[in-house]
């Protein structure tokens, strides 16, 4: 009788690694991945870790690819903070699409101020090139992001590093097939249904649609999120950001090599 024979996959998570391992990928590639989580609302019928859920997943199928390592998500992130009355609110506890705004959405635990974020990123990175790193990938959480996005080349200079997000430069921008380019509606949504078809709870939404959503920025969930355009959405940028880290990887051997 045959044997069936069980194909192999390679460990990419940095906590899972142990020394020789991690010492094997990082000089094959020299790439961290790194999730910009919240734990956030993030509407009704997705998990309040969907921000390092969709990153996480990109990461794990691109480490797969061209290699690198997976770091565990920073959930901790800046936004937007208003006080009232003595109670202070943050991010989506100020969205307009809630009637009586300001309001504490349930399970968001996530907030720091933009000093200590900025802080806590330099330290991050600053470990994560003592380590052997060259290539940084930071990508989730959309104020998180844009951090990454404004400060990447002067942080990249500074510690030595390659930074790098996901999102296309603003003028290629595609709003329907950036990755993580609205909160909670058909974008997000559809890269869930797609990573994580088990998450989402389209069942727990209004089904009238005349009815708003609450916290929930973008197209209508309801009626433009699939798996299918998830799909395509992960698909696009998968590509781009293997033949750009397989290009940035090929100039760092150069460099090494000169």
């Amino acid at each position: 009788m045959a044997c069936g024979l069980t194909k192999m996959v390679e460990e990419t998570l940095y906590e899972r690694l142990t020394p020789a391992g991690f010492e094997s990928r990082i000089k094959a590639a020299p790439i961290a991945y790194l999730s910009l989580g919240t734990l956030e609302w993030h509407g009704p019928h997705l998990p309040l870790g969907s921000d390092f859920l969709q990153s996480q997943g990109l990461f794990k199928k691109l480490a797969e690819r061209v290699g690198g390592i997976v770091l565990p998500p920073l959930f901790l992130g800046p936004d937007s903070m208003r006080e009232v009355d003595g109670v202070e609110y943050y991010g989506m506890d100020l969205s307009k699409t809630a009637p009586d705004s300001p309001r504490q959405l349930k399970g968001s635990a996530y907030w720091v101020p933009d000093w200590l974020f900025s802080e806590t990123v330099e330290a991050v990175l600053k470990q994560l090139r003592r380590a052997g790193f060259r290539i940084v990938v930071a990508h989730g959480h959309g104020p998180s992001t844009n951090h990454f996005v404004r400060n990447g080349e002067s942080l990249g200079e500074k510690l030595d590093l390659i930074i790098m997000t996901v999102w296309r430069g603003e003028e290629e921008r595609q709003p329907s097939t950036e990755f993580q380019y609205d909160h909670a509606a058909a974008n997000e949504t559809s890269i869930m249904m797609a990573l994580h078809p088990d998450l989402v709870h389209m069942g727990q939404l209004p089904t009238d649609s005349d009815e708003w959503l609450l916290g929930i920025i973008g197209e209508d969930p309801r009626e433009h999120a699939s798996a299918t355009h998830g799909q395509e959405i992960i698909d696009i940028h998968l590509e781009r950001m293997e033949s750009m880290l397989k290009k940035r990887l090929l100039e760092l051997r150069r460099e090494k090599d000169a």
